[in-house]
């Protein structure tokens, strides 16, 4: 079964490139962070971490599609996809979890299926 990617057309929220932000980001839907940000993330919905992006803050969402540079720990309900351009300094905690090669991966990891949820056999 194939699994759609997120387009452009799916972003709720945008901040781009040579922009900051310090706090506590919280969002239904999806955005993309191409700039910097410090503090927190927090929502059900997808994040999307650009190439350019500089975040330092613990992150919890559905999923993230990472292509950027992470300090900070990472919660994900969903999906965790590291790209090849991706570096991450923080602990994973995510039922799946993709590192593309070339990806820089500093920390732990835990990979726990939702309750009710059977492994792979």
């Amino acid at each position: 079964m194939a699994r759609k990617e997120l387009s452009d057309d799916d972003i709720a929220a945008f901040l781009g490139k040579g922009t900051s932000f310090k706090g506590v980001i919280t969002y239904n839907g999806s955005i993309r962070i191409d700039g910097k940000v410090e503090g927190e993330i927090i929502s059900q919905g997808a994040l999307i971490v650009g190439e350019s992006a500089v975040i330092e803050a613990d992150i919890s969402v559905g999923t993230i599609v990472c292509a950027g540079k992470i300090s900070g720990n990472v919660q994900a309900s969903g999906k965790v996809h590291l790209q090849s351009t991706a570096s991450l300094s923080g602990s994973i905690n995510t039922p799946d979890l993709i590192i593309d090669q070339g990806v820089a991966f500093n920390g732990q990891c835990e990979m726990k299926k939702p309750a009710g949820k059977k492994e792979r056999e």
